[in-house]
């Protein structure tokens, strides 16, 4: 299975053409359905895919983590999605998903793996009401292939977030907040993503409106710009910052970068990625698109220091008079 993915590191040319590769799994057949779903999961955040090595159990975890497996020297938590997802099924998986992301590496077993599919971000849609709720909100996009099979993405965030119960408020203490009225806008597919986002801007007590995927977000800018046009002032005097994640149904995060920076309306307004994919490769592909700066999810304090550095607030933003008094100065 290694063959399957031996040329990953030759797909990185996909990265802003609006395209992505999606590696399709099964995870067996649904007994109280009869449904066998495919899903898929996007090939930059798959290192490998393996039969199941030995499984060593491990105390406190919730029911869907199987215990850790040794991998090259490194303990790796490994996550029975099919137990996850609540699908009951007779066959044990046994093909393990090695994932990676933002420098954590975990196992996902499934029943199957089947090819590995490119496809355009825009053949990409938000998953139906009706899907996200059977899913609880583990679906973060759907595409029907020729055959009309349903492929549904999978929210590795959610996963790891609700599979490993760390209680992160911790990250979110002493985050400094600004001292000047400021207004973010963000891009991300994930629910725990746009959390976390909203939760850091909170703690620096700046202004944020967001969306859900890059075209979406592309139209709130172009809203935001026409605003600005009939006010008759610089959009960067309303908009000061457009974060975005990479992996977005419809339109992804490259594509949405590359349409701001040729739209002289949004000229002098930074673009942040903030993404899963944090390798160095995409790091050089996200410049090459014109993004300012890059950070990797999920870490609050460098996210606040990224942004205070792009909004240009790393320098004290008061003077004490001789009198202790303290004056802002003008924005």
């Amino acid at each position: 299975m290694s063959e399957l993915l031996k040329k990953i590191d030759a797909r990185t040319k996909l990265a802003g053409t609006n395209k992505l590769e999606i590696l399709l799994f099964s995870l067996g057949t649904d007994q109280r359905t009869g449904r066998r779903e495919t899903f898929g999961i996007n090939v930059f955040k798959v290192r490998e895919v393996m039969r199941t090595p030995e499984i060593t159990a491990a105390p406190e975890m919730t029911a869907s983590v199987e215990g850790m497996v040794s991998l090259r020297g490194q303990l790796v938590p490994v996550i029975d999605l099919a137990k996850y997802t609540g699908i009951v099924t007779e066959t044990k998986p046994d093909i393990m998903i090695v994932t990676e992301y933002n420098g954590h590496t975990q196992g996902f077993l499934v029943e199957a793996v089947d090819t590995i599919l490119r496809l355009d971000w825009s053949l990409m849609r938000v998953p139906p009401e009706m899907i996200s709720n059977r899913m609880g909100g583990l679906v973060t996009a759907v595409t029907e292939l020729n055959d009309q099979t349903l492929v549904m993405m999978i929210d590795v965030e959610k996963v790891l977030a609700e599979t490993t119960q760390i209680d992160d408020s911790y990250q979110f203490v002493n985050i400094e907040p600004v001292s000047v009225p400021r207004m973010v806008f963000y891009a991300d597919d994930s629910a725990v993503a746009r959390k976390q986002i909203e939760r850091t801007l909170d703690a620096m007590g700046i202004r944020h409106a967001g969306a859900i995927n890059g075209r979406q977000a592309w139209e709130e800018l172009q809203r935001l710009a026409t605003q600005a046009e009939m006010a008759h002032r610089p959009l960067n005097e309303m908009l000061h910052l457009v974060l975005t994640d990479v992996e977005m149904p419809e339109m992804d995060g490259y594509i949405l970068t590359k349409m701001i920076k040729t739209d002289i309306r949004f000229a002098g307004i930074p673009v942040l990625m903030h993404s899963s994919l944090s390798g160095h490769s995409n790091q050089k592909l996200g410049q090459s698109v014109g993004v300012d700066e890059y950070v990797s999810k999920f870490e609050p304090h460098k996210l606040a220091q990224k942004v205070r550095q792009l909004l240009k607030l790393d320098a004290p933003q008061s003077t004490l008079l001789p009198s202790g008094q303290a004056t802002l100065p003008r924005d």
